[in-house]
């Protein structure tokens, strides 16, 4: 059990039967009256974002997630398959639980299984991957001016945007979480 005046930003809590990770958090001491806890909460399973205020003294039980390293194998339809490298043991996920988190992974590549209670609700991809461009259009000379940007498809068929000088077959940086060209490699 964690008191809600113990709230930080990322600890997992369950709370109405929901699991719900801190967003934000903030510490409110009114002129008049109690001081309370206002807090932002993401429901991990269905990814909705809710306000609520607790009492400093309002206990709640801390949800345990587990986080599995496995690697992503391949995807079959509408399932995408992973294995544990230390048990050699594959699950099947369709593809609403894994939703865009594979859109920068490429097969044979590690990534975070998330579970609470043997229920895998989430994949974490690697922060940072370098994927190779298998199509985008030339850059023009005189348009660097203005840090202009393209379009271009990475290797895993998702579309980033890049600078004029990338080309095909070059291998760039991508961070996971903003879908942002980083750097060429």
């Amino acid at each position: 059990m964690i008191s809600a005046g113990d709230f930080r930003n990322g600890i997992t809590i369950e709370y109405e039967g929901n699991i719900y990770q801190i967003i934000e958090f903030q510490h409110v001491k009114p002129g008049k009256g109690a001081a309370f806890v206002r807090t932002k909460l993401k429901n991990i399973i269905s990814g909705g974002v809710v306000e609520k205020t607790f009492r400093p003294t309002e206990k709640c039980p801390q949800a345990r997630i587990d986080r599995r390293e496995m690697q992503y194998l391949y995807a079959d339809g509408d399932i995408y398959n992973f294995m544990d490298t230390e048990n050699y043991e594959q699950i099947g996920l369709s593809a609403e639980k894994v939703g865009d988190s594979l859109k920068f992974v490429k097969e044979n590549e590690m990534v975070k299984v998330c579970s609470h209670n043997g229920n895998v609700f989430a994949i974490e991809p690697p922060l940072f991957v370098e994927l190779a461009i298998t199509d985008t259009e030339p850059g023009f000379k005189g348009d660097t001016a203005t840090g202009a940007t393209k379009p271009a498809v990475v290797e895993t068929g998702a579309t980033v945007y890049v600078p004029l000088f990338v080309d095909v077959n070059d291998v760039i940086k991508i961070d996971t979480r903003t879908g942002e060209y980083l750097s060429r490699v």
